[in-house]
């Protein structure tokens, strides 16, 4: 690598006093050009990874002492770079020449090789203002260019004569213009036109286009692509896609034309036209990853000839040939890195065996006020086995809302203790930390004598010593927390729950064992990561009440071993569920009073207007008022939102646990840990704005006591997609079909959250796409297993690809 350029550039800088006044227009924007560039010239990926990690910093950002001390850490690892020749080559002065790849248009090579990372600016057509609306759609780089998928393509393939012509189909004519005027239908600005062919003539009307009428001479030869409707009984073209005849390649009309993800300052046919000179010149540059014979063997187009296709296809079966090639990538190298991190966190660093204690474990499990279900124990055995290991546990378990994995995690936790270690528990909101508390507690409180109060409680009777149990969570007093983190350091707290405040700064662990995170998915990736580091690889058990589909778990958490609690406790109701017009709103009112009457109680979830807690809360006291005082103002109702106080959360809690309440108006807060058994009716209003695995989370706060249960779903006008939505949720009880069904709806990233879970995104692949699914998942375990570095010569460029895709992806379970 020459680095001598950027040694003069840093030099400069740090006689200047990192003013970052080295280069005009500041370090960055140069950092940037150079960098792509260079990266060209790094084979060895663990090289490749810490040149991404240093290049990816934010200069102008810097405090003076911060900058000083990044040109210190570049200056070394330049220096360390020139003298491993080995794994250096020199930086191409121009992109390779490739063999003709067959699907991808020759076009003369982008001159001067830049490299894929390059800003997109230095795309022929992008300014820095097209780019700054490019870059609100996620499109930063010329990589990011050649990965901007349309999402849908029209046929515009179907040529016909103007006589065949049908209305309501796409179809595609050439013919001659006639005659083009300006017109003014209902008082816009638009152009007419009548073009024929050896068959005849027809009308084209472009609205709000009054231009077109000068761009289309007379007898100009064109294309024209759209749906044909009828008029006054005679056929018409409104507002077609079309292109003057001239010998170029068609990028409008007569193929598939592909429909691109826009946004304000974006229009269709500017980014169609863009895209295809874009992809003309630049998809035959990209470096195919996949080891060749693993390519042939599947079948699969090479890659440029992918990117090229995705975009602008030949014909429907060589876009199917394309996505497929494109996700089979996607989730090979999902699966390569999550069995990449499961190697990592278990082989490489050894974890620390538990001996399991089983009296305690009996004794436990028998001092519980109902019996284990054949699932809970199954599970149980299977995490006791993994604590006993010498690599550290790293496992998934899913059940349903009640099927009792607090039980299970809390005899783990038992276990943590009885070996001299710590355990924490992370939840996701601090209403559901302060449930566990006050269930473990409870658990607890039969096994042993119960001593102290408030936010630290002990136990005395099974162990040597007092066990004594924490909570923390950021409503606590700043003396009773500075109290409880020093105990946590001394190691006079076993058990430690809490919401995030548990991975903060103040928080260090004595001897953390065992980790517990439920509802992981509500997290963000440095939380999960940040506990995991508060340990000595502890174990860790990850919880969800949230189903999910076997084929999604197996991809999205490859690197977790999986548990399910498949059936509920003896004695759970199932939870009559059904779907209200709006005309029915008076009688759900009358059917929530009715039950009240008879001695029940009722929730009533506000709509989530959007993901503002603020807004929410505010939509939830009007809606809380209006129900007062107008429908229910001779009831008891209280209000539950996520910006009361922690005191006033429990108070209104109690109160409804107590029967004080007979209605609780609650935002989404409600979704998880909530557990009231004499809360028979869920009214959920605007249930069409909720996904089907949500719905069924709210489901699930009512049927937990012996009298039948009812949810009601209240939706005032429900598009198509959410009537399909309703109609599955008042039919099916089972989570993880419904699951299932959500996946079907509405893919991966927007079911799950794939952006926040630290896993690369899935453009291409579905989910749904079970057998491809399997089918990566089989070819990654083959190559895992005989080439885990890949450091084989065949592999070196797949290796590379994995550190740039997971270079950004944090420790994510």
């Amino acid at each position: 690598m020459n680095a001598d350029s950027l040694r003069k550039i840093l030099d400069l800088e740090k006689q200047r006093g990192y003013a970052d006044t080295a280069v005009f227009g500041g370090l960055d924007k140069f950092l940037r050009n150079w960098s792509a560039r260079a990266v060209e010239s790094i084979g060895n990926p663990r090289l490749l990874a810490r040149f991404h990690k240093l290049f990816k910093a934010d200069y102008a950002a810097m405090t003076p002492e911060q900058r000083s001390q990044w040109v210190q850490d570049v200056l070394e690892f330049s220096g360390e770079m020139e003298g491993k020749d080995s794994t250096v080559e020199s930086p191409p002065q121009k992109p390779p020449r490739k063999k003709p790849v067959p699907g991808v248009k020759k076009t003369t090579a982008p001159a001067g090789g830049p490299g894929l990372d390059s800003p997109v600016t230095i795309v022929r057509g992008i300014s820095t203002s097209l780019s700054g609306k490019f870059g609100k759609l996620g499109v930063n780089t010329v990589r990011d260019l050649l990965y901007f998928f349309p999402h849908r393509h029209l046929d515009y393939s179907k040529m016909k004569f103007i006589s065949q012509l049908a209305e309501g189909e796409e179809q595609t004519i050439v013919a001659n213009v006639w005659q083009a005027q300006e017109t003014r239908p209902g008082g816009r600005r638009s152009t007419e036109a009548i073009v024929g062919d050896e068959t005849g003539n027809i009308r084209v009307i472009w609205f709000n286009q009054p231009y077109l009428a000068k761009k289309l001479t007379t007898n100009a030869r064109i294309m024209l692509s759209g749906r044909v409707s009828l008029f006054r009984g005679l056929h018409v073209f409104q507002s077609p896609e079309w292109e003057i005849m001239e010998g170029q390649d068609l990028v409008h009309t007569a193929r598939l034309v592909p429909v691109y993800p826009l946004t304000a300052g974006l229009r269709p046919r500017q980014v169609r036209k863009l895209m295809k000179d874009f992809i003309d010149l630049w998809a035959g540059q990209v470096t195919d990853f996949l080891p060749p014979e693993l390519r042939k063997r599947l079948g699969l187009l090479e890659l440029p000839a992918a990117i090229s296709q995705a975009h602008y296809p030949d014909d429907e079966t060589t876009k199917n040939k394309a996505r497929v090639r494109l996700a089979f990538d996607e989730l090979f190298l999902l699966q390569l890195g999550v069995m990449s991190k499961k190697r990592d966190w278990q082989e490489s660093r050894p974890g620390s065996p538990f001996d399991i204690k089983q009296p305690i474990v009996d004794k436990f499990v028998k001092s519980l006020p109902f019996t284990l279900t054949a699932a809970q124990d199954k599970v149980l055995k299977e995490i006791l086995a993994d604590l006993a290991q010498s690599k550290p546990m790293s496992r998934l378990l899913q059940g349903e809302v009640g099927s009792g994995k607090t039980v299970v995690a809390t005899a783990a936790l038992l276990v943590a203790a009885a070996n001299g270690y710590q355990g924490a528990f992370m939840a996701p909101t601090e209403i559901l930390a302060e449930q566990h508390f006050a269930t473990i507690c409870q658990l607890l409180s039969r096994l042993g004598q119960e001593e102290g109060e408030g936010y630290i409680k002990s136990y005395t009777g099974f162990l040597e010593r007092p066990l004594k149990v924490a909570l923390l969570i950021g409503d606590i007093k700043q003396a009773g927390k500075k109290q409880i983190q020093k105990q946590v350091l001394e190691g006079d707290i076993d058990i430690i729950i809490g919401t995030h405040a548990l991975v903060q700064k103040g928080v260090e662990f004595h001897k953390l064992g065992l980790a517990v995170v439920d509802e992981q998915h509500r997290f963000g990736v440095e939380q999960r990561s940040a506990l995991r580091e508060k340990g000595f690889n502890p174990h860790m058990l990850v919880m969800t009440a949230t189903p999910i589909p076997r084929t999604l778990a197996l991809t999205l958490y490859g690197d977790l071993d999986l548990s399910v609690i498949d059936e509920l406790p003896p004695g759970r109701q199932t939870v009559k569920t059904k779907w209200l017009k709006p005309n029915q709103r008076e009688s759900a009112y009358a059917f929530v009073r009715k039950q009240i009457n008879e001695g029940r109680q009722a929730f009533i979830l506000c709509p989530l207007i959007e993901e503002s807690e603020a807004i929410m809360a505010q939509a939830a006291v009007v809606e809380y008022e209006r129900l007062s005082r107008e429908i229910f103002p001779d009831l008891k109702s209280g209000l539950l939102h996520g910006r009361l106080s922690s005191a006033d959360k429990d108070a209104v809690m109690e109160s409804f646990r107590g029967g004080g309440l007979d209605i609780l108006v609650s935002t989404p807060v409600i979704e998880v840990g909530i557990d009231i058994p004499n809360a028979a009716v869920m009214l959920i209003e605007s249930a069409d704005r909720f996904g089907l695995s949500q719905l069924h989370q709210f489901r699930g706060r009512v049927g937990r006591g012996k009298e039948q249960s009812y949810c009601m779903l209240l939706a005032e006008n429900p598009s198509e997609v959410a009537r399909e939505r309703l109609d599955i949720i008042e039919n099916v009880q089972d989570g993880f079909q419904l699951a299932e069904e959500d996946l079907k709806m509405r893919g991966p990233g927007e079911f799950f959250g794939t952006r926040q879970s630290g896993l690369p995104d899935l453009r291409m692949a579905k989910i749904s796409d079970v057998a491809l699914l399997e089918l990566a998942r089989t070819e990654a375990i083959e190559l895992f297993q005989v080439d885990p570095g890949l450091d084989k010569t065949e592999n070196r460029l797949l290796a590379q690809e994995m550190t740039r895709v997971w270079a950004g992806a944090a420790e994510w379970s």
